[in-house]
Formats: structure tokens, sequence, C-alpha cells
């Protein structure tokens, strides 16, 4: 069955949602150990949490980058989630959606978090048709999501690793199936109407 172009996936339970971001050790590894962000994280600084597991490894190359070697899994509560698209602003300009481009321009300044829709990838991290969401927060939300909305913090990247190891080898099949389990997240259309560019 074919994907909508705009939906979240991702790993939720009833209260919470899973997202991912990757950091060098000596932020990543502490924030792990704690189950919450040190003294040394940038609450300043824009933040961009990630759904989609197979994006973050996109972004971060299994982990491998420089700077993103500590793979982690943020659980956080579904109304701060929520919270954040309700006050989000798409990251680029639409046409038909937006009223005009300095409205929009308006709009991004104020908003305490931005959306951005970007190809979704498969496990050999090869773009797919249908886009994986990436919401970025600062101001207000980042302060939120640090200090309200974070339960808990796990490090995954030795999982992450593990699957990238088999994808090398070509066991797509069973690097697929450790992957975390992601289904469309129950969200109404009206919480995203304002963000699908």
């Amino acid at each position: 069955m074919e994907q909508p172009r705009h939906q979240i996936r991702a790993a939720h339970t009833a209260a919470t949602i899973t997202v991912y971001q990757a950091y060098s050790p000596d932020l990543g590894l502490p924030a792990a150990r704690e189950g919450r962000f040190p003294a040394a994280w940038k609450r300043d600084r824009m933040t961009w949490i990630k759904p989609s597991f197979l994006w973050m490894m996109y972004r971060c190359g299994w982990a491998t980058k420089e700077g993103q070697e500590t793979v982690l899994a943020v659980e956080i509560t579904r109304d701060g989630f929520e919270w954040a698209l309700r006050h989000a602003c798409l990251s680029g300009y639409v046409q038909g959606l937006h009223s005009d481009r300095a409205t929009w321009q308006r709009q991004l300044k104020r908003a305490p978090a931005r959306v951005q829709w970007d190809p979704e990838r498969d496990v050999r991290l090869q773009a797919l048709p249908h886009r994986a969401l990436q919401l970025g927060l600062c101001g207000e939300a980042v302060r939120r999501y640090a200090d309200e909305w974070t339960v808990g913090i796990r490090d995954v990247t030795p999982l992450a690793q593990e699957i990238h190891a088999r994808v090398r080898v070509g066991d797509l099949d069973s690097a697929a199936r450790l992957l975390p389990q992601e289904h469309p997240y129950p969200v109404g259309d009206a919480l995203l109407a304002h963000l699908r560019g």
C-alpha cells in the first residue's frame, strides 16, 4: 500500500513518542546515563528531533559522522510533541498555503518550532517517495523539550551499528527486522493542515 506523502510515522505509546538525535559522545553518553540532557547541552540553540530512525541514520551516517557518533532515542510526551506541532511553522514558504512570503517570514520568526519534510529513507538509506518529519525546536520549545517533555533517553548507537553491519553484508531482511517499529502517528488532519508543504 502506498504511503501518504506527509504522514508522521514513529514508535509511540498511548502517552509518548520516540524521536532521535545524534550527538558527540561527550553530550550523548551523559544524556543517556542520566536520562536528561547535561548542563553542557545548549538550550539557546535550535535542536532538531526526528521520529524516523532511518532518516536519523541517513543524517548521521549510521553514527559515523563527526559529532554524531552517539545516537539517542528520546522518549517524549505526546502532549509536548503535539504542542510543538500546533505552534510550528513550515521552514520553507509554500505558495497557496501561506498568504504571502512576508507573512510566512513573520510566522517563522515568532514560531518556537519549525517543520521540514524530507524524503524518507529505506534500509540502504536510499530516498523514498514519501516524506519524514523533522521538527526543529527553539526558544520556549527547547526548554520544554529538555525540562518537561523528556521521559527517557536511551543510547541506541549499538543498534545502529548492528543494523549497519547487516546492511553492509547485504543481509537486508535481518537488518529490517531489527529496526524500531514505527507506525502512523494518530494525529488529526487539523493539526498538520498548516504544515503540509
